[in-house]
């Protein structure tokens, strides 16, 4: 083999073409609006779900009514100190009333 059979020949530069943004700016009236829908709706699913006693709610419930994140809900569950759960199928979990209202009482100071 020889000094120049190892060598590479120089790639041709391509240009890039720009991209467009795959979804439409939003605006922020229309963020705002959105935004309002859904705390419209996260404190109609909380006055619904207080009113029933013995209510299993699933996991986006259960975190609607506490007022947390899916995330921050995920957080508490996997720490081991949070309520405990009830399987509602293979993949879906949910927190039933009762255990939810035990593990607020177990936090008090």
């Amino acid at each position: 083999m020889s000094l120049r059979e190892g060598e590479q020949a120089p790639r041709a530069r391509r240009s890039r073409k720009p991209t467009k943004p795959k979804t439409p700016a939003e605006t922020k009236a229309e963020r705002n609006q959105r935004l309002a829908l859904a705390r419209a709706e996260q404190l109609r699913l909380r006055q619904h779900l207080l009113e029933d006693v013995d209510a299993v709610w699933t996991f986006k419930e259960w975190c609607a009514v506490n007022g947390i994140s899916p995330r921050q809900g995920r957080r508490i569950l996997k720490s081991g100190n949070g309520p405990l759960v009830t399987m509602l199928s293979d993949k879906r979990i949910g927190i039933s009333r009762r255990h939810d209202r035990l593990w607020k009482a177990s936090r008090v100071r």
